[in-house]
């Protein structure tokens, strides 16, 4: 691009943006042109750029440039002097890359259209995977190198937010880690699913997990080549992605990308990769596809309800994150295992979403924090000794805990890495060594024997079975304190609730989530029935619910007292819901009008309202706090 540039098609290509209620882009500064030489800069290029910032801010938007590109759009792309050199070891070429990051922000570090900046794209892409130590001490002196060149505003790597603590996968890139010397977690998600609520939770899970770093987290990098979706569905997708990571605490969103290039097929690396000629928010013409609409709408939605002001509810229900996604214990299986506690973890998380109770992230690596009346703990095959015991006292303090039981998709050491289960769950379990207890049903049964909740005695939740020989398997068990609350088929006992001081131990002895996780088209099942009712025994406060599954609710608190409610769906079909009010409570449309008590919801669609308590008293939140 930089090559030369036509300001007349620049100035009108932002134009579409603006009108659109898009406030800024993401620019890469292609490495190769850049920097020519290992000692030079191209000062023509610098001032093609410098121009494109000057139209950002002749049309009141900024934008955050990119160092190192490096990779883009399925190919990788070195200046001519690289000559094979490591990117974060070799200390020459970590020198030039911070000398090219100092140089451009220096230039620039003053310019009212930048917004923030990033170092790479994708580097575990480009640069490969690394040693923690060596990735971060790379990242830190490119970082050093921007504000060695005067560059005060925020500042990320670029990296996809891939790390172990939010994939389970180590490429050295740890989202803790680089947390600690930038301003905010930037996940790039491009799911590739067989469940169509996998696939529009995805980036919102994602984006739960990058919050690991304490840092604000910003949709970094999200979108769909039209080639892989027609136009109703790319907007369907967008629509639900945007809403939905917002719900997830996702504080800003670049897609991608600016405009299809139909008119470079013939140019690397639309040429190998032709879908990446697609990918755009408008057509080569300059008109607008439907996913720039949902754009333009999803601003307005923010304008409206003022999201600087607004922040989540407080979460009642803690899902617990097992240490073992995210760090290297001795003797475990990345591909296996954490693979394994991430299917399961997403699983249970949109069940809760499906039960109208989004959680928050309990991780064990910081120690389970008190303050809920609900920890989950789905499918687990381990969690360290402290931790159940942790789990044990908060029960006695009077929260509940929920646990399933799950095997592991692996052969090595099979069976429940648990302990004090007895105690806890008040069972014995009748396991035999080396053997594991299939389960041969195609659908589970739990047959309730006493009331849970909304849900009674004689009542039936069903689950299909699925998944691989080692992790298809259920946990015998036989109560020693424990009450039976249900049995499955075959009159064995299924879903137990032992009483522990002030609170309850609740055990399944099935792996539900994991079920559901290995299976496409699963969403939604029974579970969030299952969790519905967990949350009603455990006292958690949900102000407006859905009896329908597939329509999820969720809540911002705005500092003034307003609370703004989303209502999602997550079907193909027209939706008709009546929302459940606590104390009497109304839901008027975002904007004003008359109370509604039923909602009608086109497909995937998504509607906003605010939440007005009977007496229409307004609540104002000072630290966070009513």
């Amino acid at each position: 691009m930089w090559r030369g540039i036509d300001p007349d098609l620049l100035h009108a290509e932002l134009r579409v943006l603006k009108d659109h209620g898009l406030t800024m882009t993401r620019s890469f500064l292609y490495w190769p042109d850049a920097m020519p030489e290992p000692d030079r800069l191209d000062g023509e290029v610098l001032r093609r750029f410098e121009t494109f910032l000057d139209l950002h801010t002749e049309l009141g938007m900024q934008t955050v440039p990119t160092f190192i590109v490096g990779h883009m759009s399925g190919e990788n792309w070195d200046p001519s002097w690289r000559a094979g050199r490591d990117l974060y070891a070799d200390t020459w070429m970590v020198a030039r890359q911070a000398w090219f990051a100092r140089e451009v922000t220096r230039r620039f570090a003053e310019h009212p259209a930048v917004a923030g900046w990033l170092i790479s794209n994708e580097m575990p892409i480009y640069g490969g995977a690394g040693q923690s130590a060596i990735v971060s001490s790379w990242a830190e002196l490119m970082v050093q190198a921007v504000r060695a060149g005067g560059g005060t505003q925020p500042v990320s790597i670029g990296d996809g937010a891939w790390g172990i603590e939010v994939t389970g996968k180590d490429n050295g890139f740890s989202v803790r880690g680089l947390a600690q010397i930038t301003d905010f977690v930037g996940p790039h998600v491009y799911p590739m699913e067989t469940d169509v609520v996998r696939q529009h939770l995805k980036a919102a899970f994602i984006c739960e997990l990058a919050s690991v770093g304490q840092r604000p987290v910003v949709l970094e990098e999200f979108g769909l080549t039209t080639d892989f979706a027609s136009d109703e569905n790319a907007a369907h997708y967008y629509r639900q992605v945007l809403h939905l990571t917002l719900l997830a605490g996702a504080t800003g969103w670049i897609g991608w990308n600016n405009t299809d290039f139909d008119n470079l097929v013939e140019q690397d690396p639309y040429r190998h990769h032709p879908f990446e000629l697609h990918f755009g928010l408008t057509r080569v013409d300059g008109s607008a596809k439907p996913q720039l609409l949902e754009m333009r709408d999803f601003a307005a939605v923010l304008e409206a309800v003022d999201l600087a002001g607004c922040q989540r509810r407080a979460a009642q229900t803690a899902l617990v994150v097992p240490v073992y996604l995210e760090t290297a214990e001795p003797l475990t299986v990345e591909e296996a295992e954490r693979t394994y506690v991430f299917r399961c973890l997403e699983q249970a998380y949109l069940a809760c979403r499906e039960a109208d109770m989004p959680p928050g992230m309990a991780r064990e690596r910081d120690g389970i924090a008190d303050g809920y009346r609900l920890y989950l703990v789905p499918s687990v095959k381990a969690l360290t000794a402290p931790t159940w015991l942790r789990l044990r006292d908060l029960a006695r303090s009077g929260a509940t805990i929920y646990a399933s039981y799950g095997a592991g998709e692996v052969e090595f050491q099979r069976g429940p890495w648990w302990t004090a289960s007895e105690e806890i769950f008040g069972v014995l379990h009748r396991l035999i060594y080396g053997l594991n207890d299939p389960v041969e049903e195609d659908v589970v049964e739990l047959r309730f024997e006493q009331d849970l909740g909304p849900i009674d005695a004689g009542d039936v939740l069903r689950f299909r079975a699925a998944g691989g020989v080692n992790a298809r398997t259920r946990m015998p068990v036989e109560t020693v304190g424990a009450e039976v609350i249900a049995r499955d088929q075959a009159g064995r006992v299924a879903l137990t609730r032992h009483r522990l001081g002030k609170g309850a131990a609740i055990l399944s002895a099935y792996p539900i989530e994991y079920f559901a996780a290995a299976r496409g088209n699963a969403n939604p099942d029974d579970s969030p029935r299952l969790y519905a009712a967990l949350a009603d025994v455990a006292g958690v406060e949900r102000p407006v619910t859905v009896d329908d599954p597939a329509v999820l609710v969720d809540a911002l608190v705005h500092e003034s007292g307003r609370e703004l409610v989303w209502l999602v769906s997550e079907s193909a079909e027209e939706r008709l819901v009546t929302p459940q009010l606590q104390d009497a409570a109304t839901l008027v449309p975002l904007g004003g009008g008359d109370p509604v008590a039923e909602v009608r919801l086109p497909a995937y669609g998504v509607q906003v309202f605010e939440l007005r308590p009977a007496d229409h008293t307004v609540r104002v939140m000072t630290d966070g706090k009513a």
